[in-house]
């Protein structure tokens, strides 16, 4: 298996001191004893849960070295394999810094507040139609989730993607400093974790952070169309950025829309990127993936890529569990459609979804009727004082997509029930899990459901108990074409 670090290489990365006799290659990083390999290196990491609990796990289950802080070295045999550090977190920023250190990569980092996930797998995709690419797993975009992603970006790759999120004001700067990207992407700007900040503009100041660990002569890649442009792009100034690439349908964007079609299971687009003119599919369906697939082309063009194979790779995109992914239920001799959106939510992604569960084709029933539209929804969190209205204020967003059905679970949910026609009313239930024999016992033959919610509204029950009640199978992939 090829070696990721050498044992040496990696103890001087992190001033580590060497106990026992691990083995000289490492072949990867892992924090997770459910999932880790033979050969890789354990990190005892304490966030949720104390890592030092598992050192003895991991070595049992293949690893090859644990990395341990000092002050709990005791708790080890005197032969066992160790890396001793004075604290794990450091010690694996500290690698991070040697990782990104030694690359030769085009580096891309991307922020927002809706569709970081989304960019950086299309960016994936696209990137690695013309050259070895690296990209953070899952949403490993926080204070420990970047530092890992580095670590575990091999040293001979084309390009490096990296997803960097925040909550609070200032946690987006020591990332951004340790991915010190040549391209930075700011999706969008939107009403997220206003419970902490309080308003929108000091969410986009939050997010302009990335632009202070650009690398000298890189470019900031921001959308246009949002409200908070002109405050992202004076911030990406501020920061001594010079290459300020817009996208978006404004005719004053570098990465400019021209002409889009939205279909059920894809879309199409013809957009100007960086002055060529492109026509390419998008392999997933949403208005929303067809302006962030205009920063992936950008991003993909300054990074030096083929713009064509790069447009191309776009037809190959899928939406990956809890963001878009669609299954087949299998329904008294017929088929329903589910989309899971179920990994999280807020103002502007809720409204993407109800969007794109309007385009969501139904089926026609032998009675000449047609499937129906539901949306399974669940509270949008952190969104402090304004929560409520915030609720509310989806009425329109579902009254526009003709939805026919609405199911909702939450405190915040039921200010959105109330204010809904009777007629659209499905049912509501103070949990998710109280919502779920409701929405069990609704679907029929020909519907189109959609479920979604914050995390910790924990909707994602719900979409595993339709997959397993109806047999749920992934659905159809739509003809991309080429």
């Amino acid at each position: 298996m090829t070696s990721l670090w050498t044992l040496t290489d990696m103890a001087r990365a992190m001033r580590a001191e060497t106990v026992g006799a691990p083995a000289a290659e490492i072949t990867g990083i892992s924090i997770d004893t459910r999932t880790i390999a033979k050969g890789e290196a354990f990190f005892a990491l304490t966030d949720v849960r104390d890592g030092h609990d598992f050192v003895e796990a991991a070595l049992k289950g293949g690893a090859t070295v644990a990395v341990v802080a000092r002050s709990k070295r005791d708790r080890f045999p005197a032969d066992a394999p160790l890396l001793v550090v004075d604290d794990v977190l450091d010690g694996l920023r500290d690698l991070a810094r040697a990782a990104r250190a030694r690359m030769s990569a085009k580096v891309i980092a991307v922020t927002g507040s809706v569709g970081k996930t989304g960019t950086k797998e299309a960016l994936r995709l696209a990137l690695s139609a013309d050259g070895e690419t690296h990209a953070s797993v899952a949403s490993y975009n926080n204070h420990w989730g970047v530092p890992l992603s580095l670590a575990r970006c091999p040293a001979d790759v084309k390009y490096a993607v990296f997803e960097i999120g925040m909550n609070h004001a200032g946690e987006i700067t020591p990332l951004t400093k340790l991915v010190r990207p040549h391209v930075a992407i700011v999706t969008t700007v939107e009403a997220v974790h206003l419970e902490y900040f309080g308003s929108i503009e000091k969410i986009a100041d939050a997010k302009a952070e990335i632009f202070l660990g650009l690398e000298p002569g890189g470019a900031a890649v921001i959308n246009r169309d949002n409200s908070q442009y002109e405050r992202l792009a004076a911030a990406a100034k501020a920061a001594g950025v010079k290459n300020i690439v817009r996208f978006g349908e404004d005719p004053s964007c570098e990465a400019r829309l021209i002409r889009f079609a939205l279909h059920a299971g894809m879309s199409s687009v013809h957009a100007d990127i960086l002055g060529h003119e492109v026509h390419y599919k998008l392999g997933a369906p949403g208005r929303h993936l067809v302006n962030n697939s205009l920063a992936v082309l950008a991003a993909a063009s300054l990074a030096g890529a083929d713009l064509a194979l790069a447009a191309l790779a776009l037809g190959k995109l899928r939406a990956p569990a809890g963001r878009g992914a669609r299954f087949a239920l299998h329904i008294d001799g017929g088929n329903a459609l589910l989309i899971d959106e179920s990994y999280n939510a807020n103002p502007a992604s809720m409204a993407a979804a109800i969007a794109l569960l309007g385009q969501a084709e139904v089926g026609k029933l032998p009675n000449g009727s047609c499937g129906r539209r539901i949306a399974v929804l669940g509270d949008m969190l952190e969104l402090g004082s304004d929560g409520e209205k915030l609720h509310r204020a989806l009425a329109a967003d579902l009254e526009a997509a003709r939805i026919d059905l609405v199911y909702c679970s939450g405190p915040l949910m039921r200010s959105l029930f109330q204010a809904l026609p009777s007629d659209r009313r499905g049912g509501y239930a103070g949990t998710a899990a109280e919502l779920e024999p409701a929405v069990l016992g609704a679907v029929r033959p020909g519907d189109a459901v959609m479920v979604k919610g914050s995390f910790g509204s924990k909707m994602a029950p719900i979409v595993k108990a339709l997959v397993k009640t109806y047999a749920g199978t992934p659905a159809p992939e739509a003809d991309a074409g080429t």
